[in-house]
Protein backbone atom coordinates (compact mmCIF):
# COMPACT_ATOMS: atom_id res chain seq x y z
CA UNK A 1 0.00 0.00 0.00
CA UNK A 2 3.03 2.32 0.43
CA UNK A 3 2.73 3.93 -2.84
CA UNK A 4 -1.08 3.93 -3.34
CA UNK A 5 -2.88 7.15 -3.51
CA UNK A 6 -6.26 6.29 -2.49
CA UNK A 7 -9.56 8.63 -2.12
CA UNK A 8 -11.88 8.39 0.58
CA UNK A 9 -15.26 10.04 -0.17
CA UNK A 10 -17.05 10.40 3.06
CA UNK A 11 -13.97 9.80 5.05
CA UNK A 12 -15.85 11.78 8.06
CA UNK A 13 -18.20 9.04 8.90
CA UNK A 14 -18.06 5.43 11.60
CA UNK A 15 -17.33 3.81 8.15
CA UNK A 16 -14.91 5.94 6.66
CA UNK A 17 -12.81 7.01 9.39
CA UNK A 18 -12.01 3.65 10.09
CA UNK A 19 -11.28 3.63 6.13
CA UNK A 20 -9.19 6.21 6.71
CA UNK A 21 -7.30 4.80 9.76
CA UNK A 22 -6.54 1.42 8.15
CA UNK A 23 -5.34 2.61 4.82
CA UNK A 24 -3.06 4.88 6.84
CA UNK A 25 -1.62 2.39 9.21
CA UNK A 26 -0.71 0.24 5.91
CA UNK A 27 0.88 3.08 4.47
CA UNK A 28 -1.06 4.58 2.14
CA UNK A 29 -1.30 8.15 0.90
CA UNK A 30 -5.32 8.29 1.69
CA UNK A 31 -7.22 11.53 0.37
CA UNK A 32 -9.94 11.77 2.79
CA UNK A 33 -12.85 13.96 1.55
CA UNK A 34 -15.75 15.35 3.41
CA UNK A 35 -18.60 18.11 3.10
CA UNK A 36 -17.45 19.69 6.22
CA UNK A 37 -13.61 20.02 7.40
CA UNK A 38 -12.24 16.99 9.39
CA UNK A 39 -8.80 17.40 11.50
CA UNK A 40 -6.45 14.47 11.01
CA UNK A 41 -3.58 13.70 12.85
CA UNK A 42 -2.34 10.24 10.90
CA UNK A 43 0.86 9.94 8.79
CA UNK A 44 -0.14 10.26 5.07
CA UNK A 45 -3.63 11.55 5.42
CA UNK A 46 -4.80 14.62 3.13
CA UNK A 47 -8.15 16.25 4.61
CA UNK A 48 -10.31 17.39 1.45
CA UNK A 49 -13.62 19.40 2.34
CA UNK A 50 -15.42 18.93 -1.02
CA UNK A 51 -19.10 19.10 -1.76
CA UNK A 52 -19.75 16.06 -3.75
CA UNK A 53 -23.24 16.90 -5.39
CA UNK A 54 -21.12 20.41 -7.08
CA UNK A 55 -20.05 18.02 -10.50
CA UNK A 56 -17.70 20.75 -11.65
CA UNK A 57 -16.05 21.27 -8.36
CA UNK A 58 -15.30 17.27 -7.57
CA UNK A 59 -13.87 17.16 -11.20
CA UNK A 60 -11.45 20.32 -10.49
CA UNK A 61 -10.79 18.44 -6.90
CA UNK A 62 -9.75 15.76 -9.02
CA UNK A 63 -7.83 16.84 -11.00
CA UNK A 64 -5.80 18.33 -8.57
CA UNK A 65 -5.64 14.67 -6.35
CA UNK A 66 -4.44 13.08 -9.79
CA UNK A 67 -1.96 16.73 -10.72
CA UNK A 68 -0.49 16.92 -6.56
CA UNK A 69 0.25 12.85 -5.65
CA UNK A 70 0.69 12.16 -9.77
CA UNK A 71 -1.69 9.03 -9.34
CA UNK A 72 -4.94 7.73 -8.19
CA UNK A 73 -4.90 3.96 -7.40
CA UNK A 74 -8.12 3.90 -5.22
CA UNK A 75 -11.23 5.64 -4.84
CA UNK A 76 -13.54 4.22 -1.33
CA UNK A 77 -16.85 5.80 -2.12
CA UNK A 78 -18.46 5.85 1.97
CA UNK A 79 -21.22 8.47 1.89
CA UNK A 80 -23.76 7.30 3.49
CA UNK A 81 -26.92 7.51 5.05
CA UNK A 82 -30.83 6.13 5.71
CA UNK A 83 -34.35 7.44 5.55
CA UNK A 84 -37.45 5.74 6.01
CA UNK A 85 -40.87 4.90 7.36
CA UNK A 86 -43.36 2.39 8.27
CA UNK A 87 -45.15 1.63 5.84
CA UNK A 88 -44.92 1.81 1.91
CA UNK A 89 -48.12 3.97 1.41
CA UNK A 90 -46.59 6.29 3.88
CA UNK A 91 -43.19 6.56 2.19
CA UNK A 92 -41.94 10.62 1.76
CA UNK A 93 -40.60 11.29 -1.36
CA UNK A 94 -38.52 13.98 0.20
CA UNK A 95 -36.64 11.10 1.67
CA UNK A 96 -36.32 9.72 -1.87
CA UNK A 97 -34.68 12.97 -3.29
CA UNK A 98 -32.43 13.29 -0.21
CA UNK A 99 -31.40 9.67 -0.41
CA UNK A 100 -31.08 10.36 -4.34
CA UNK A 101 -28.63 13.08 -4.24
CA UNK A 102 -26.58 11.52 -1.18
CA UNK A 103 -26.61 7.93 -2.40
CA UNK A 104 -26.25 8.20 -6.16
CA UNK A 105 -25.59 11.72 -7.25
CA UNK A 106 -22.44 11.44 -4.86
CA UNK A 107 -21.35 8.42 -6.35
CA UNK A 108 -21.92 9.81 -9.90
CA UNK A 109 -20.12 12.47 -9.30
CA UNK A 110 -17.12 11.18 -8.13
CA UNK A 111 -16.91 8.18 -10.28
CA UNK A 112 -16.93 10.05 -13.94
CA UNK A 113 -14.27 12.25 -12.24
CA UNK A 114 -11.62 9.71 -10.71
CA UNK A 115 -12.93 7.24 -13.69
CA UNK A 116 -9.94 7.83 -16.03
CA UNK A 117 -7.08 7.65 -13.44
CA UNK A 118 -8.53 5.16 -11.67
CA UNK A 119 -8.32 3.11 -15.36
CA UNK A 120 -5.06 3.59 -15.88
CA UNK A 121 -3.66 2.59 -12.62
CA UNK A 122 -2.02 -0.93 -12.18
CA UNK A 123 -4.72 -2.47 -9.95
CA UNK A 124 -7.24 0.85 -9.35
CA UNK A 125 -9.88 0.14 -7.60
CA UNK A 126 -13.52 1.47 -6.79
CA UNK A 127 -15.99 -0.13 -3.90
CA UNK A 128 -18.97 1.45 -2.35
CA UNK A 129 -21.02 -0.33 0.31
CA UNK A 130 -24.49 -1.38 -0.47
CA UNK A 131 -27.34 -3.11 2.18
CA UNK A 132 -28.74 -6.41 1.35
CA UNK A 133 -31.88 -4.43 0.91
CA UNK A 134 -31.19 -3.76 -2.64
CA UNK A 135 -32.23 -6.84 -3.69
CA UNK A 136 -34.70 -7.76 -0.98
CA UNK A 137 -36.34 -4.27 -0.45
CA UNK A 138 -39.35 -4.44 2.41
CA UNK A 139 -42.20 -1.49 2.22
CA UNK A 140 -40.93 1.27 4.63
CA UNK A 141 -37.47 0.81 3.25
CA UNK A 142 -38.77 1.94 -0.21
CA UNK A 143 -36.71 4.77 -0.85
CA UNK A 144 -34.03 3.65 0.58
CA UNK A 145 -33.38 0.25 -1.05
CA UNK A 146 -34.20 2.08 -4.25
CA UNK A 147 -31.06 4.35 -4.10
CA UNK A 148 -29.12 1.00 -2.97
CA UNK A 149 -29.99 -0.68 -6.23
CA UNK A 150 -29.52 2.46 -8.57
CA UNK A 151 -25.70 2.92 -7.04
CA UNK A 152 -25.00 -0.56 -7.64
CA UNK A 153 -26.13 -0.56 -11.24
CA UNK A 154 -23.73 2.36 -11.60
CA UNK A 155 -21.25 0.69 -10.16
CA UNK A 156 -21.63 -2.23 -12.25
CA UNK A 157 -21.32 0.00 -15.04
CA UNK A 158 -18.34 1.30 -14.15
CA UNK A 159 -17.43 -2.16 -14.13
CA UNK A 160 -17.93 -3.06 -17.25
CA UNK A 161 -15.68 0.06 -18.39
CA UNK A 162 -12.72 -1.23 -16.83
CA UNK A 163 -12.71 -4.64 -18.27
CA UNK A 164 -9.62 -5.00 -20.14
CA UNK A 165 -7.91 -2.65 -17.06
CA UNK A 166 -6.10 -3.98 -14.13
CA UNK A 167 -9.15 -1.93 -12.48
CA UNK A 168 -12.30 -3.16 -11.11
CA UNK A 169 -15.12 -1.82 -9.81
CA UNK A 170 -16.67 -4.00 -6.44
CA UNK A 171 -19.97 -3.57 -3.92
CA UNK A 172 -19.93 -5.01 -0.82
CA UNK A 173 -23.01 -5.86 0.86
CA UNK A 174 -23.67 -5.79 4.32
CA UNK A 175 -26.94 -5.98 6.63
CA UNK A 176 -26.07 -2.99 8.91
CA UNK A 177 -22.93 -1.31 10.18
CA UNK A 178 -21.45 -1.65 13.58
CA UNK A 179 -19.82 0.95 15.50
CA UNK A 180 -18.39 0.47 19.37
CA UNK A 181 -20.50 3.50 20.14
CA UNK A 182 -23.51 1.35 18.62
CA UNK A 183 -22.16 -1.86 21.31
CA UNK A 184 -21.65 0.43 24.65
CA UNK A 185 -24.86 1.70 23.67
CA UNK A 186 -26.80 -1.72 24.30
CA UNK A 187 -23.93 -3.89 25.53
CA UNK A 188 -26.82 -7.02 25.90
CA UNK A 189 -27.84 -6.77 21.73
CA UNK A 190 -26.68 -9.47 19.09
CA UNK A 191 -26.28 -7.24 16.26
CA UNK A 192 -26.57 -10.58 14.50
CA UNK A 193 -24.93 -10.19 11.01
CA UNK A 194 -23.84 -6.70 11.44
CA UNK A 195 -20.87 -5.70 9.84
CA UNK A 196 -18.01 -3.73 12.24
CA UNK A 197 -16.99 -0.81 10.78
CA UNK A 198 -12.97 -1.76 11.93
CA UNK A 199 -13.68 -5.37 9.73
CA UNK A 200 -15.09 -3.48 7.09
CA UNK A 201 -11.82 -1.40 6.17
CA UNK A 202 -9.85 -4.65 6.78
CA UNK A 203 -11.99 -5.54 3.20
CA UNK A 204 -11.71 -2.64 1.71
CA UNK A 205 -7.70 -2.34 2.65
CA UNK A 206 -7.33 -5.65 1.36
CA UNK A 207 -8.52 -5.33 -1.94
CA UNK A 208 -5.21 -4.72 -3.13
CA UNK A 209 -4.39 -8.27 -2.40
CA UNK A 210 -6.53 -9.64 -4.77
CA UNK A 211 -6.54 -10.49 -8.51
CA UNK A 212 -9.00 -8.38 -10.69
CA UNK A 213 -11.15 -10.95 -11.87
CA UNK A 214 -12.14 -11.52 -8.55
CA UNK A 215 -13.15 -8.16 -7.78
CA UNK A 216 -14.60 -6.44 -11.16
CA UNK A 217 -18.38 -6.45 -11.21
CA UNK A 218 -18.99 -8.67 -8.41
CA UNK A 219 -21.30 -8.18 -4.83
CA UNK A 220 -19.09 -9.53 -1.94
CA UNK A 221 -21.51 -10.16 0.78
CA UNK A 222 -20.16 -9.59 4.03
CA UNK A 223 -23.26 -10.45 6.24
CA UNK A 224 -22.17 -14.27 6.05
CA UNK A 225 -18.26 -13.21 6.74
Amino acid sequence: MRDRVIVVAGAGGPAGRAAVHRLSAAGATVVAADVRPVDWDLPGVHGAEVDLLDADGTRAWAERVAADHGRVDGLVHLVGGWRGGRTFAGTDLADWAFLHDLLIRTLQHTTLAFAEPLAQAADGRVVIVSQSGARHPTQGNAAYATAKAAAEAWTLALADSFEGTGAAATILVVKALLTDAMRAERPDAAFTGFTHVDDLADVIAGLWDRPTAELNGKRLDLTTA
